[in-house]
């Protein structure tokens, strides 16, 4: 109770002027504005504006050359001749390959990741003085690092999936092993998006109810911050719905260079005014160099890795991206962009803690809301400016997952379906149901830094049964899973979990093992400080990796003494088989050095 009353205490103490119909002019605005524009991606409208206004704005294929002849692959404005355009199209919306060049992969992966969140996230690890540099380093590394993974594995797992035939790592689970880890794979996928969701909802409901003085604690205002999560919900399920990946991937570019911009204003901003400057004495009670912090540093960059893989959201740019080459660079610049937006939140809660530490030390002021003590002393129309960033944050992250979110069941839809437009409603229809579900969990206000924490250890469970399918198994034997290895692989770092939480509480974890995915010790109230959280993190991938050895060298050794083929997926649909017969023969075909014609008509 006197935490909470505490709270409202600091809440209401903040000097920030924006109107609540002032913040509503300021959402709906930027996000009818977004919505405009993705729908002019798509083509609609797009008729009345300039050439060169439409390549800017409609996403679009270019033509590619092919064996001498040049040829009009797909088209959101026009679907090509001579081939079904309904299915083209239908292909084109929900993962626009092979369509954007260097810019567009690196402000897509750049605004697709730094959400609403990021205004919480590095910012408290900058304001608690026992992790610092080394906990904002990890946090800013962690965040950019998973870019430099998709520069090395994409075009891998691209060529792997045979590009055409996937929209995400799900298909690449379906093709490597079987059913079993394709349903594994989404389940944990979906799951860590969803998380993230819930995570961008609250935030962004937050930070809007905080910069127009209303308080969020413990159930106050409940109503208000459910529908900034709603407002946001509808429109980016609207326009990701009539318009797809595409246009996600052209207003991610638009949202993008906004967040630069900004950004550099709100640097020179808030460092000029006089209430924000430190002496170098003063900033020295912010910087330090601790055991905590790097505890904190190899946690994160485990955490964030193994989670971020799982992000369909991202890999999505892969096959979006129109090469190897402008994959490898846009991945590499937006990671750069990933690593000094981050840093830049960390250092202002740096800057937060020393400006008045004692506040900071006796809880009169939250770590996690350092970077808005700094903009107190700006005018209202600088605070709007924070609004329009923040919604750039949120609005950027969440139709990228929306978007993530429904490829991991597209290829199989597309394969049940014989009409394309029925899978663009089924798509539709589970966006809805994912975003009502988001925005009820929203405005039960989990702490956000726990929610990423939760989701980043059930993904630490499975990073390696998944990746390393990835190896070639006559080179590497039984470090490349059979099905059976992986997930056994991916039960045994659940199991490691449990065994942890047990070992590190047992009174508090016996009756409910599954509580300690929340990853909470007894009498630490910081998310991250601590050695039991980083061991636990490190243990985890580990007995996953040693589970997935163990049980590919069973599954091999038991199915070859039954006669059975040793690396068979556990499960086989009909329509599995039909696909890998029509696969046998395109492959048959082309190396017979058939005309292309001949293999697509087989």
């Amino acid at each position: 109770k006197n935490y909470q009353q505490s709270t409202i205490s600091i809440i209401k103490n903040k000097m920030f002027d924006v109107s609540t119909s002032g913040a509503y002019v300021v959402l709906y605005t930027v996000l009818g504005l977004f919505t405009i524009l993705a729908i002019i991606s798509a083509g609609y409208g797009s008729s009345f504006l300039s050439s060169t206004v439409q390549d800017l704005l409609v996403a679009r294929k270019e033509p590619i050359e092919e064996k001498g002849d040049v040829r009009e692959r797909i088209s959101v404005a026009n679907s090509g001749s001579g081939v079904d355009g309904g299915v083209l199209a239908t292909d084109f919306f929900l993962s626009a390959r092979d369509s954007t060049g260097v810019f567009g992969i690196a402000m897509s992966f750049f605004a697709s990741g730094m959400g609403a969140w990021v205004v919480y996230g590095t910012t408290e690890i900058g304001a608690t003085p026992q992790l610092s540099w080394l906990g904002i380093l990890g946090y800013s590394i962690a965040s950019a690092i998973p870019g430099v993974f998709v520069m090395w594995l994409g075009p891998i797992i691209k060529e792997a999936t045979k590009g055409e035939n996937a929209f995400s790592t799900t298909d690449f689970c379906r093709m490597r092993y079987g059913r079993v880890m394709q349903i594994t794979c989404t389940s944990i996928s979906v799951f860590y998006m969803w998380i993230y969701l819930v995570a961008e909802l609250t935030s962004i409901s937050n930070v809007y109810a905080l910069l127009v003085g209303k308080e969020t604690f413990p159930d106050l205002n409940k109503l208000y911050t459910t529908g900034i999560a709603i407002s946001i919900g509808v429109f980016t399920v609207f326009y990701t719905g009539v318009a797809g990946l595409p246009s996600s991937i052209v207003t991610d570019k638009f949202q993008g260079v906004v967040m630069m911009i900004l950004v550099i204003l709100l640097t020179i901003v808030v460092c000029a005014v006089p209430e924000n400057k430190l002496s170098r004495d003063e900033f020295a009670l912010a910087s330090n160099w601790t055991a905590d912090g790097f505890y904190v540093m190899v946690t994160l960059i485990i955490a964030i890795i193994s989670a971020e893989l799982f992000n369909q959201a991202t890999w999505q740019r892969v096959w979006a991206a129109k090469d190897t080459p402008s994959l490898r660079k846009g991945f590499g610049l937006g990671s750069i962009l990933v690593f000094f937006l981050m840093m830049f939140f960390g250092i202002m809660g740096m800057i937060g803690y020393a400006n008045d530490p004692e506040s900071y030390d006796t809880f009169m002021k939250y770590a996690y809301l350092a970077f808005f003590d700094l903009l107190e002393p700006l005018a209202q129309g600088w605070h709007i400016l924070v609004l329009i960033f923040v919604t750039c944050l949120a609005a950027s992250s969440v139709d990228s997952l929306q978007n993530g979110i429904t490829s991991s069941t597209s290829a199989d839809l597309l394969k049940l379906s014989s009409n394309p437009a029925l899978v663009k409603w089924a798509n539709r229809f589970f966006l809805v149901l994912v975003n009502v579900l988001a925005v009820w969990k929203a405005s039960q206000r989990y702490d956000v830094l726990s929610l990423f924490l939760v989701a980043d250890l059930v993904c630490a469970t499975a990073v390696f049964p998944v990746f390393l399918g990835l190896l070639d198994q006559a080179k590497w034997g039984v470090l490349a899973p059979t099905e059976f290895g992986a997930f056994m692989g991916f039960i045994g770092g659940v199991a490691a979990v449990l065994v942890i939480g047990v070992v590190v509480s047992p009174e508090f974890y016996t009756r409910n093992p599954f509580l300690y995915f929340w990853l909470y010790v007894p009498g630490q109230y910081c998310s991250l400080c601590g050695t039991q959280r980083m061991w636990t993190f490190i243990i985890t991938p580990i007995a996953s990796l040693v589970s997935t050895v163990i049980f590919t060298v069973f599954d091999i050794q038991v199915r070859t003494w039954f006669g059975k083929e040793p690396r068979a997926p556990i499960i086989t649909f009909q329509f599995d088989k039909v696909d890998d017969d029509g696969q046998k023969v395109e492959k048959d075909l082309a190396e017979d050095g058939a005309f292309e014609d001949d293999i697509l008509e087989a």
